[in-house]
């Protein structure tokens, strides 16, 4: 699980509450249900009209894994890599079928499999970068539906304020009520700020972020993959594969 996507959301909703308990207005003056479903219905509805239904149906699993998401660990990738290369050099490519089931990796798996059944490079280099190719799209169809929704959630927000200034405003009998009306038309554009601000485009940045890590971790997979196939040195395919690393998190060697 990620801890600062839940700590960080959990921590801006403290803070909001937190400052709204502070300040002089019932916390009751900030709950308006109208004004939510204007803004989350509105927002919703304009991105399913945005996307196809499949699309966005998978919605729910985009946030989950934002929350969830366990990162490869590249250290692991480079150590398991290297072992399976160290048993290709000395007993073969076949020698490799008996170590399957300690792979835990499905890209690893794939690549390997591949590299077992005689593929060439070229042709497992082409499969990996396809798959690699899909993840990205569809991990960029997710970032997007999020954006989408962090654009419209503000857009309702404001029509939301202005349905509550004009029926403010078509009634004016009593002018002691203008200001508990100013109040509740503003409610649907901090609704709007919030879901934008605290849901939807914070966990769109994440989601671009583990993105970008689980792409530079495929592509560790593919160079180890290629290099295996081609009968490379394991210590030579360490080397490589640590520089995908930061190099304070690269092993000493002693």
């Amino acid at each position: 699980m990620d801890i600062t996507s839940l700590v960080g959301f959990l921590l801006a909703n403290a803070l909001i509450i937190g400052s709204i308990m502070m300040g002089t207005a019932p916390f009751s003056a900030f709950i308006d249900i109208p004004s939510a479903l204007v803004v989350i219905g509105g927002a919703f509805a304009a991105g399913m009209m945005a996307f196809p239904l499949n699309s966005f149906m998978a919605l729910p699993m985009v946030m989950k894994k934002a929350f969830l998401n366990r990162q490869d660990n590249l250290l692991t990738l480079i150590n398991q890599l290297v072992s399976l290369a160290e048993v290709a050099r000395r007993d073969g490519l076949l020698a490799l079928e008996g170590k399957m089931a300690e792979v835990d990796n499905p890209v690893i798996k794939s690549g390997i499999q591949m590299a077992i059944d005689g593929n060439d490079a070229d042709t497992i280099e082409s499969v990996m970068r396809t798959e690699m190719e899909s993840v990205c799209r569809r991990h960029r169809e997710g970032r997007s539906i999020l954006d989408q929704l962090a654009r419209f959630a503000p857009a309702y927000g404001m029509i939301g304020t202005l349905m509550g200034l004009i029926m403010m405003l078509s009634d004016m009998s009593d002018p002691s009520g203008i200001g508990a009306g100013m109040a509740v038309a503003l409610i649907t554009t901090l609704y709007g700020a919030i879901a934008a601000n605290v849901v939807f485009q914070p966990f769109a940045e994440k989601l671009g972020l583990l993105s970008k890590y689980e792409l530079n971790a495929m592509e560790l997979i593919v160079r180890g993959v290629l290099a295996i196939q081609s009968g490379e040195s394991p210590r030579a395919l360490e080397q490589r594969l640590l520089t995908y690393l930061h190099p304070k998190k690269r092993p000493v060697k002693e």
